[in-house]
């Protein structure tokens, strides 16, 4: 018996090792790897799998769903051409929205009009406001749905408009909402509307649905208005449900001609959600008539696509400023990339402002965060700290340009979760957020190095324990 599980052994981290040596891109990451599955039998070579697979380059691991899906791009994605197509004569914004239109697919898209909702409250209450005003249909797509007060308000209205012919649909991530009761998507089902979860976990896609989950939060009414940011649905945004307080949150409404890019990207979450339900018809996407100046690019990102596409975006939004960045982020723990850009563009003479939430829902996100704060600190990164847990996911540069979405600052973001962000081109809109961004600095606390040198030996410890698994978190 002894030698049939010491021969499995051999077999199973002589396949794994392999797989890292051949297909991985860190050395460091890859030897930490190659360790684990030495010294933990049988259970470091299954985290692996679960967790440690890069499957962009692992073909063994790549699955019939993640061939479906670039299958898809290549026939729906690429080549979409736009009339409301920007060709920016600045040199700068020209290279960022060519970059991610190559590596995303999407263009940068003019004429558009955005509405910044800065809180949940107010996210919800614009929401609630556009839902009524459906004639057609909507469509819902979110990491977290909650049994709470908001989805039963959704609900509500969801039962008006379809009453009116409204067509309703509303996909989850099936681990994000893994508390969302069964009877309370029975109750939506009942309705009429077509719910689906995103990814759920079942016999032989587990290796890859458990890791990889949909962080997306979408909304699209008739085509023509939607709603993209952080916030999910759930109470924590309008009232406190734990010690971290009222949750804060930017969130954006879209009106114009971008928000065609935003619906392609539920359309095509929706049509492996749905069983292969295609959307992509006229009376889904119709003609979108100028609604605004602002310009906007939506940015997609997924674990099976060719690129680290949020990276690509925060890198780039760090490498073309001129003057300033800004920060705000729940989760900043950037890959040595990232971290280096930063340090860069310090070291450049760019003023960097760091803004994060002093408590954190996750001990070890926090510990892992501050284990960066030497090298930042170090080279004149301004850390700031706020009372209320900041669940934004913002960079400004030079008060120009804004990205807002789902995308965090870590590893997770950017090579297993399927992540969406607004990019702005709208230096109206970059100020108007930078402003709010720059009164919560004031508001909150900062981090100076001396401070930081003098926390507790066993804080060290922890740090530097919480950064080793921060690929997981």
């Amino acid at each position: 018996m002894l030698t049939t599980l010491l021969i499995i052994y051999i077999i199973t981290a002589f396949i794994t090792i392999g797989s890292i040596i051949l297909y991985g891109s860190n050395p460091s990451r890859s030897l930490g790897w190659i360790l684990v599955i030495i010294f933990v039998p049988y259970a470091g070579a299954i985290t692996y799998i679960l967790f440690g697979v890069n499957r962009r380059e692992f073909k063994i691991y790549t699955l019939k769903s993640a061939l479906q899906r670039r299958m898809y791009d290549q026939k729906h994605l690429k080549n979409s051409v736009s009339e409301n197509q920007v060709l920016f004569k600045s040199p700068k914004n020209r290279k960022l929205a060519s970059l991610l239109k190559n590596s995303s697919h999407f263009q940068a898209i003019g004429g558009n009009k955005v509405t910044v909702l800065n809180s949940g409250t107010q996210a919800y209450k614009t929401i609630f406001e556009k839902l009524k005003t459906a004639k057609k249909f909507i469509h819902v797509e979110f990491y977290i749905l909650e049994d709470c007060k908001i989805l039963e308000e959704l609900y509500q209205i969801f039962k008006n408009k379809i009453k009116e012919g409204v067509e309703v649909r509303m996909i989850y991530d099936a681990i994000g909402s893994f508390e969302l009761k069964r009877k309370s998507i029975k109750k939506f089902k009942d309705l009429g509307v077509k719910v689906y979860p995103i990814m759920p976990i079942k016999f032989g896609s587990i290796i890859f649905a458990i890791n990889f989950r949909n962080h997306r939060k979408i909304i699209i009414i008739d085509g023509e208005i939607g709603f993209t940011g952080g916030v999910n649905i759930s109470d924590k945004y309008i009232s406190s449900q734990s010690d971290l307080g009222i949750w804060d949150d930017e969130h954006v409404c879209i009106e114009g001609p971008a928000v065609e890019s935003l619906h392609k990207v539920f359309i095509k979450d929706y049509y492996f959600a749905a069983n292969n339900e295609s959307l992509l018809q006229e009376k889904y996407l119709p003609k979108i008539e100028e609604k605004g100046d602002s310009v906007v690019q939506i940015v997609a990102s997924e674990p099976d696509s060719d690129y680290s596409i949020i990276l690509y975006q925060y890198l780039s939004l760090i490498n073309i400023a001129d003057t300033c960045i800004y920060i705000e982020n729940p989760y900043f723990m950037p890959n040595r990339p990232l971290l280096e850009g930063v340090k860069m563009a310090a070291l450049g003479g760019i003023k960097i402002k760091l803004l994060i939430p002093e408590k954190s829902d996750s001990l070890l996100a926090k510990y892992s965060m501050q284990s960066y704060f030497q090298e930042l600190l170090h080279v004149g990164i301004e850390i700031y700290r706020s009372s209320n847990f900041l669940h934004s996911k913002i960079i400004i540069t030079d008060k120009e340009i804004v990205s807002v979405g789902s995308g965090n600052f870590d590893h997770r973001s950017f090579e297993q979760n399927f992540e969406t962000n607004a990019l702005i081109y709208d230096e109206k809109i970059a100020v108007k957020i930078s402003n709010s961004f720059l009164k919560d600095c004031e508001k909150g606390s900062i981090l100076t190095i001396e401070e930081h040198n003098a926390r507790p030996f066993y804080n060290k410890i922890l740090e530097g324990l919480a950064r080793l698994f921060s690929p997981l978190l």
